[in-house]
């Protein structure tokens, strides 16, 4: 959709937001119900009068079953799924029969969560002894045409945790086509989109909703810039008090590794909505990597003050107790995540790297692998794996996760220099050396490819191209003012014994005097210096003696020499 046609009418989509809100709140999807919520304060300053939200006239199929239908969704409200099943068995209007459905795989999955006694690893979604049966009549339903919007929803789900995913995909595009403003349909599709290729492919609904799940996808697929393009035009056009918008915002710069302005967005949101615990996890995991540990802490307390029994709060907890160093606790809080939501696959990514934290390689294994389970595209969890496998010496399986890595975050230089690695240690030359150069085009985060090609030259004895790449390095430091003082010593101890074997003594004397700046180089720059002053006198008394040899009376001397040679 081109920007021109993002001019929306404010005040239709409001009255589409409130139709919408009324529509699945009724039908108990309270998560889509919120997030309407919220998109809808957004639109604040956009007034309605009384009439422009007309009242919803049941049909007199839905009339007759009402009463049956007030009853179960008070039953639905208070999570006893059995009776409001119960209760509309034999309903058949749509609405109560989506209620009766949904409770029903609803009792399945809060029955499968309270039978979880460990969790080493993810219950089959199988397990939910509901799921055959629902699929069976929603099927039914569906190849009779009988399936609104909503319930081509659920029976997408359903598909989906059969592993029926080309099925649920193509139920899920038939289900945003007849009720566009169901976001809950929009998430689930996304997780069934691998690429962007497959999103490309899919025919969607000419709706303004195209653009949030767009941005949603996008972000998914660590395409962050087009995410951001997104939002932007979002946040342009009506939505600029989204708090949605902007904690999406928040992970794109997260995703792209500036973490000062997703730290600087997230407490945007904060000021903005105190309470909210939505995308804590991240923002808590940016603390984590910045080592603000009071900041992590007061955030802690905060998110248990709030509500103590969600996941979010878990995974800040168990952040904080892992920047401590405190693994054990760490890995409880993150366990205690995983009892509250099974497929919460952060919390796997994390438990992963608290094993390897305490050496646990094997728990660290099982623990990535039940992310990847429950989450096919967490690069962390594909990248720990490579890790662990690299420390175990097992250099075939280690490329291959590697590899993995690198084709979810293909522009990120860190999963590029870590294949370079294990190319390297494979003595894969070449692929490694292409690997060093793909991360110094994609943008070197953390300026570690020059280092990693200079050592490689250095290795195969191509000394131009190391006190290239040396050099370069060098220069990269000083400009970002960053650098590992250890590396910087050695890159100037490299570049003036390279100098000097090529007796250009005033670079070598350059490189000498920083080399006097580090400790761990101080007596081998005082050495090279001796080296250079000796080198320095040489060349000085070479020049004099060219010097004399060119002088009026040399000449002359030589002049004499040559005639009495060829008089004798």
């Amino acid at each position: 959709m081109a920007e021109e046609s993002l001019k929306f009418d404010l005040r239709e989509m409001k009255i589409e937001i409130r139709k919408a809100m009324r529509q699945c709140q009724c039908r108990g999807l309270i998560q889509t119900t919120k997030w309407l919520s919220e998109l809808n304060f957004a639109l604040q300053d956009v007034k309605l009068t009384l009439g422009d939200v007309p009242p919803e006239i049941p049909d007199p199929e839905e009339e007759q079953e009402l009463d049956s239908y007030l009853l179960a969704k008070s039953f639905f409200d208070v999570k006893e799924y059995d009776r409001c099943a119960h209760f509309t068995e034999w309903c058949r209007s749509p609405k109560t029969r989506f209620l009766h459905l949904y409770s029903r795989y609803l009792s399945g999955e809060k029955k499968k969560l309270e039978n979880t006694r460990d969790s080493s690893c993810p219950n089959d979604p199988v397990h939910n002894a509901n799921l055959r049966d629902l699929m069976s009549e929603l099927k039914r339903d569906y190849l009779s045409h009988r399936l609104d919007g909503f319930g081509l929803y659920l029976y997408g789900v359903v598909l989906k945790l059969l592993d029926l995913q080309k099925e649920s995909l193509d139920v899920f595009v038939e289900s945003i086509h007849k009720e566009p403003l169901h976001w809950g349909a929009w998430l689930e599709m996304a997780t069934l989109i691998p690429d962007r290729s497959k999103l490309n492919s899919l025919l969607l609904p000419d709706h303004w909703m195209k653009q949030f799940f767009l941005g949603h996808t996008y972000l998914d697929q660590q395409l962050n810039d087009e995410a951001l393009d997104i939002y932007w035009m979002l946040r342009q056009n009506g939505f600029e008090n989204s708090h949605y918008i902007l904690a999406q915002t928040a992970i794109a710069f997260h995703n792209r590794r500036d973490v000062d302005m997703a730290i600087q967005t997230f407490r945007q949101l904060q000021r903005m909505d105190p309470c909210r615990l939505d995308n804590l996890d991240t923002y808590s995991n940016l603390l984590y990597v910045q080592e603000m540990r009071v900041d992590l802490a007061h955030l802690a307390h905060q998110a248990c003050e709030i509500d103590k029994y969600r996941v979010e709060t878990c995974c800040v907890i168990g952040n904080y107790y892992s920047l401590r160093s405190e693994h054990q606790k760490a890995v409880l809080y993150f366990q205690r995540a995983l009892k509250l939501n099974p497929r919460y696959h952060s919390a796997w990514t994390l438990i992963g790297h608290e094993f390897m934290e305490m050496k646990n390689t094997n728990a660290a294994i099982q623990s990535y692998r039940q992310a990847i389970e429950v989450n096919r595209r967490d690069y962390r969890a594909w990248y720990g794996l490579g890790q662990t496998y690299e420390i175990l010496k097992m250099m075939f399986y280690c490329l291959y996760y590697y590899k993995q890595a690198q084709q979810l975050r293909p522009n990120d230089s860190r999963m590029l220099i870590a294949l370079g690695e294990a190319y390297e240690k494979m003595e894969k030359i070449k692929d490694a050396l292409k690997c060093y150069f793909r991360a110094r085009s994609v943008g070197d985060i953390e300026g570690t490819a020059l280092l990693k090609l200079a050592k490689l030259y250095d290795k195969l004895n191509q000394t131009e191209h190391a006190a290239e790449a040396f050099n370069e390095y060098v220069r990269d430091c000083e400009s970002r003012q960053v650098g590992d003082k250890s590396e910087l010593s050695q890159a100037f101890k490299h570049l003036a014994n390279y100098y000097i074997k090529r007796n250009q003594v005033d670079e070598a004397y350059q490189y000498a005097q920083k080399c006097l700046e580090y400790e761990e180089t101080k007596e081998e720059g005082k050495a090279l210096l001796r080296t250079i002053a000796q080198r320095r006198s040489q060349q000085e008394e070479g020049d004099m003696q060219v010097e004399d040899d060119n002088s009026p009376v040399t000449r002359s001397r030589r002049t004499l020499l040559t005639a009495l040679t060829e008089y004798r």
